[in-house]
């Protein structure tokens, strides 16, 4: 087969695996009203349908990257692919809860097999830096991309269809992806595999879904002892198997990968960098819904030029920003521009002039695109190419546990500001006035059971702490942004601008 067509067919295939994986992560979160109206689950039961996704697949990261080293990544994506459409047509016609459950924690376990995958086969597709950074910065935004077309879509179909129809149309999808990829895809793997460790699979399983809950149940019910105790147990768990790799002969991840100071800085970076951007599309998304009174739909819509701008800073800008100022100060100059419109967001409140605020939605996604394809690329560039399925299972885990460390930390700020500057009327019911004291939605809960015309002031007061909370929020990803910037720059300050594979000593 033709080389070029071989590797931009990779590039297309892998963008089109992970654009569903994406949309699959937000799509749910409109349909929930709607199942939970046909199927009744319990509150516990609800978490699992909305969160068992994310769970396995954060659980699954780090064996799947070691597996596709091991077995090839081609047949782990191809397999995965057909795994995951095969759990959505299950899932889509799911008539039981424990049977919606299950669905979801397959489609977990069959993305984690295909992300990791996905983006070794591209890494090891393009050998030209220019072309490989390119190619790393489409993936990305891809992935950021589905993110903000979740909602859309899921809005969309939930307009015509019943709520099995999100998981439905991943069915069609991974079969072109199954059908393309037998005849594009080139396989690749570790030349030297070694054996399966079980209990570190367990360990790196148990410590990261222990990490990501805790602080998950953290952002929605404060902190506590139980939950604190849960959250260091799983630290105690994920340090313990960091040790134990260090030592075993077959590891399911080298931890002598982290000597290597381009691969290590970006790692942090990209931590630091996702908890700051999922303020962002935490507190848009209750700010464009319940304080402007969009609809889904528009909501879906309006944060689209971010995820468009991700694309553009990721793909367009950093192959030539790379060659003409080099990695550090190239992913500088990205959160530096993401926190001056974080900064600028701060600007805008309940009379938002969206047409004014748009161009900064662009941008910030530009800033964040640009950094985090540029990140994502070293962590890729500078291992050799049998690990890079390693490499990328580290990469998307610390992924995940920074978009789960702002969801928690951020919407602790959110909370908290909210219900310190909140005023509401007096004279309200105590149980109206602990809701809507509380949070924004409830507020809207409390003002369905209070006469209109109190109702309507209740929420007049709810919307504008709620304002001065999505303020604080924002300011505190401006920080976090700058504070990334400065770390790009000393951490990576001696990375060259093309990076040969390193040598990872024994």
């Amino acid at each position: 087969m033709n080389t070029n067509l071989s590797k931009w067919g990779t590039l297309v295939v892998s963008c089109v695996a992970v654009l569903v994986l994406s949309v699959d992560l937000t799509a749910l979160h409109l349909a929930i009203p709607l199942l939970t109206a046909e199927l009744g689950p319990s509150a516990t039961e609800i978490l699992w349908i909305a969160d068992g996704y994310g769970f396995a697949l954060a659980g699954l990261l780090i064996t799947m990257g070691w597996v596709g080293d091991r077995v090839g990544r081609k047949k782990l994506l191809l397999i995965g692919a057909a795994a995951f459409g095969t759990a959505s047509a299950l899932t889509a016609y799911a008539h039981t809860t424990e049977t919606l459950v299950a669905g979801r924690v397959l489609l977990g376990a069959a993305g984690a097999t295909i992300m990791p995958s996905a983006l070794a086969l591209v890494r090891n597709a393009f050998d030209e830096p220019g072309e490989r950074t390119m190619a790393v910065g489409a993936f990305a935004g891809v992935g950021g991309l589905g993110v903000g077309l979740g909602p859309l879509l899921g809005g969309a179909l939930l307009d015509r269809f019943w709520w099995g129809a999100v998981f439905l149309i991943n069915v069609p999808l991974m079969a072109v992806v199954v059908a393309a990829g037998l005849v594009v895809l080139r396989e690749s793997r570790d030349p030297r595999p070694g054996g399966l460790d079980p209990l570190s699979v367990l360990m790196s399983a148990a410590g990261t879904v222990g990490v990501i809950y805790s602080v998950k149940e953290i952002a929605a019910d404060g902190f506590g002892a139980a939950r604190a105790a849960a959250g260091l147990g799983a630290l105690v768990v994920l340090v313990l198997f960091v040790r134990r790799q260090s030592r075993i002969p077959d590891p399911l991840i080298d931890v002598r990968l982290f000597r290597i100071p381009a691969f290590s800085g970006s790692i942090g970076i990209n931590l630091f960098a996702m908890f700051a951007l999922v303020a962002q599309s935490l507190v848009f998304a209750q700010f464009w819904q319940l304080v402007l009174g969009w609809s889904p739909l528009k909501a879906g819509l309006a944060g689209l030029p971010g995820a468009i701008g991700a694309m553009a800073g990721g793909a367009a800008l950093a192959p030539p920003l790379i060659s003409a100022m080099g990695r550090s100060r190239t992913i500088a100059i990205g959160l530096f521009v993401s926190a001056c419109t974080f900064t600028a967001f701060t600007g805008f409140g309940a009379d938002l002039n969206y047409w004014a605020f748009l161009p900064l939605l662009f941008a910030s996604g530009l800033g964040m695109g640009l950094a985090m394809a540029v990140t994502s690329d070293t962590i890729l560039a500078s291992v050799p190419k049998e690990r890079a399925g390693a490499a990328s299972a580290i990469s998307e885990t610390a992924t995940e546990l920074g978009g789960a460390l702002g969801m928690a930390l951020l919407g602790s700020v959110v909370n908290a500001v909210y219900r310190t500057s909140v005023t509401l009327p007096g004279g309200l019911p105590e149980d109206a006035s602990a809701k809507a004291g509380d949070s924004l939605p409830g507020a809207y809960e409390a003002a369905s059971a209070i006469p209109q015309d109190v109702a309507g002031r209740v929420l007049d007061a709810a919307r504008l702490a709620y304002v001065d909370a999505m303020h604080a929020a924002l300011l505190c990803s401006a920080f976090l942004a700058l504070v990334s910037a400065v770390a790009a720059l000393l951490s990576l300050r001696s990375v060259p601008r093309e990076l040969e594979e390193q040598v990872v000593d024994a």
